[in-house]
């Protein structure tokens, strides 16, 4: 069964080594992080700074080495109006410390050529560290659904700047199953699963998608044929943040651990995988 992973998102900034116990515990193998705590929802955890707390990071280390956790995105490198990637190779080299075995980046300036052009300066110092760059889709955003990513990753022109498929943004902006079915597998270098409804709930998306997305399975979003249609030897990390849930005490471990029992519940009703899919995927293979 595939391997998964908790996403940075869905534990609103609690502390790094408890972050690693916290996944571990609920027989996942991998987790997503920033090299900061998120300011915007921390829920009472105090802040922490992996770029600036050399200890900590070490620390970190040497619990992912016990826990056997390893990190497979690292996020937070994202393309600003006004400031240059390449300013980040600091942030990348900490990453590489970290273990980090690819970053994830989407675009927050509003002219697409400049967005590329960063996205290739990125791709190519995370290259210099041995790790891929994955880019992300979402509504509202200069790179906001699947076709103009895939436009993006064939500019940048680089096999390890591949699609990050976040299934909510992927469904929201439009696409369909049969549109990741059409994708050349390789292009897919990660999966981040989380359910909700398929039309805007009235709340501001990226509120929704920040703070109330919906546990696997519960939602209307077709995350049975979505997961049948993409490679099966990517991780899936579980990016599902619940803060009402949170909020009335509802324990993180509580939270996420029906978010893995729902997922592993859909993984055991894929087909096996094979056929002309496994025949076409030769690009490299998960974090397992």
């Amino acid at each position: 069964m595939q391997d998964l992973g908790i996403e940075f998102l869905s534990v609103f900034g609690m502390p790094p080594t408890e972050f690693v116990s916290l996944a571990a515990d609920l027989g996942c193998r991998h987790i997503s992080t920033g090299l900061e705590s998120n300011p915007h929802g921390t829920l009472g955890y105090p802040p922490f700074s992996l770029r600036d707390d050399a200890a900590l990071r070490r620390e970190m280390i040497a619990a992912m080495r016990d826990r056997g956790i390893s990190i497979s995105l690292g996020e937070g490198m994202n393309v600003r109006p006004g400031s240059d990637v390449r300013g980040r190779f600091p942030d990348l080299e900490l990453m590489a410390e970290l273990g980090v075995r690819r970053v994830n980046t989407v675009s927050l300036d509003p002219d697409p050529e400049r967005s590329v052009e960063q996205f290739g300066y990125l791709a190519e110092m995370a290259s210099s560290f041995g790790m891929e760059t994955t880019l992300e889709p979402s509504p509202g955003l200069t790179i906001g659904d699947l076709p103009a990513a895939l436009e993006a990753i064939r500019q940048v022109g680089r096999p390890d700047f591949r699609l990050l498929v976040d299934t909510m943004h992927v469904a929201r902006a439009g696409s369909t199953p049969e549109d990741i079915a059409a994708l050349d597998p390789h292009l897919v270098g990660y999966i981040q699963l989380s359910d909700a409804p398929l039309a805007p709930t009235g709340t501001d998306y990226a509120t929704e998608a920040m703070f109330e997305r919906m546990v696997p399975g519960t939602g209307e979003l077709p995350l049975l044929d979505m997961l049948t249609a993409l490679p099966r030897d990517r991780v899936i990390g579980l990016e599902v943040p619940i803060r009402s849930q949170a909020e009335a005490g509802v324990s993180p471990a509580d939270r996420l651990a029906r978010c893995v029992e729902a997922t592993r519940g859909l993984l055991t009703q894929l087909q096996p995988s094979g056929g002309q899919r496994a025949i076409r995927d030769r690009g490299p293979e998960g974090d397992r």
